[in-house]
């Protein structure tokens, strides 16, 4: 009996995976498609330019050193695959004024035709305690990891809707999956992208337009470099089971691609639960131990 239930359980994860495929988004062809890449001068955004580059596709980069877009194109270019690639390169900040990035994103489809993808990769971080921060902190890394993710896409939207194809892509953070010690206005600002994503996801999804939300962890880049110099402590996790363990456990009421997807996060988020219990309770020791050694040092320092 226990083995008929087992090699009936096997067949229909079987047919899971085979029925899968049909109900998936089809996977976008890159060849002679145009990819928008805002921060795309360095960093995650230049390596995701590069990769779409080696596939054949025509890029727009925007950002806002010019001197950074023009070295990103340069080093871009050594990777085309034909001669009819064009990598564009559009100073603007994405974060400001929408109806300048609007005016950036026609003069980009005018050039190389409507937007087939927009990777959203422009952002910036600074950590530190909630009561050390600066109001001012918050307002701008709202803006410009939020709001300047919302401004490119309104931008394209209506004409991927209107075409009937198109791809968003939001780069958050695995700190938009939990919330850290000393990121409280780093990871608000990243929270905030995964439920624009989830809500434009339903509305476009009749569209054949999809949406994806990426969640890297630390990586090195020039703008984490900056982030290390105000950080209070560190939390390394890797991009493997750590990042597909967050994601699982944070899946809420966000959209699946797959069945598959759905039925694995169904079996094993009790096991994940579990395990993040224990993340959680070493978290809490870690600080609860920091803040006694902050406490006998200020006390060393009072009687000295």
């Amino acid at each position: 009996m226990l083995l008929l239930a087992a090699a009936s359980l096997v067949a229909f994860v079987l047919l899971l995976y085979m029925v899968s495929p049909l109900i998936s988004p089809k996977p976008l062809a890159l060849s002679g498609a145009h990819v928008v890449v805002t921060g795309g001068s360095s960093g995650i955004g230049k390596c995701i330019a590069i990769e779409c580059y080696k596939q054949g596709a025509f890029i727009t980069l925007v950002a806002r050193n010019e001197d950074k877009l023009l070295q990103a194109k340069k080093e871009i270019e050594k990777h085309s695959i034909n001669d009819k690639q064009v990598v564009l390169c559009i100073s603007v900040d994405v974060s400001q004024d929408y109806g300048q990035v609007e005016n950036v994103m026609k003069q980009a489809q005018e050039k190389l035709g409507p937007v087939d993808m927009l990777v959203n990769c422009a952002g910036t971080s600074l950590a530190g305690k909630f009561e050390d921060l600066e109001v001012s902190t918050f307002e701008r890394l709202m803006s410009v990891n939020y709001l300047g993710s919302v401004y490119p896409s309104r931008a394209v939207i209506t004409t991927m809707k209107e075409r009937r194809v198109g791809r968003v892509v939001f780069v958050s953070s695995q700190a938009g999956q939990l919330g850290l010690f000393g990121y409280t206005a780093y990871s608000s600002s990243k929270f905030a992208i995964r439920g624009l994503a989830e809500a434009l996801q339903m509305e476009v999804k009749p569209y054949n337009v999809y949406v994806t939300v990426a969640y890297p962890p630390d990586t090195d880049t020039p703008g984490f470099a900056k982030e290390n110099q105000t950080k209070q402590g560190n939390f390394n996790s890797s991009i493997g089971s750590d990042g597909y363990m967050l994601s699982s456990l944070t899946c809420g009421m966000a959209p699946v691609t797959s069945i598959t997807e759905g039925l694995q996060q169904v079996v094993t988020m009790g096991l994940f639960r579990t395990i993040a219990l224990f993340y959680l309770g070493s978290f809490d020791s870690i600080v609860r131990r920091c803040m006694t050694q902050k406490a006998k040092l200020e006390t060393v320092d009072k009687t000295a």
